[in-house]
């Protein structure tokens, strides 16, 4: 199903970069970034959420505290950064 019409962007697309990527996205600006593209009436922007979400299942809820997808494992010596800096990951 196409989620952006602005960009031709199918939800496969979303889950697709959101499972795989390497530097998991965590904005709908990021998966954007990723696919190549960038948002233009943003009226997906919502919807991108939520297919991010569905994707990740509980793990979205936890990506900020030490789930596979966050920067550094949790049990990293160094300190967690601020989310600020972890949603500027780049894919």
């Amino acid at each position: 199903m196409i989620v952006c019409s602005c960009n031709v962007l199918t939800d496969h697309d979303v889950r697709h970069v959101v499972t795989q990527s390497e530097n998991f996205p965590r904005t709908a600006a990021q998966v954007y970034g990723c696919l190549g593209c960038s948002a233009e009436c943003g009226r997906c922007a919502k919807t991108i959420r939520k297919i991010m979400d569905e994707a990740l299942g509980s793990c979205a809820k936890a990506c900020c505290s030490g789930c596979p997808h966050s920067a550094k494992p949790a049990a990293a010596a160094e300190p967690a950064q601020p989310l600020v800096l972890l949603a500027q990951a780049a894919c």
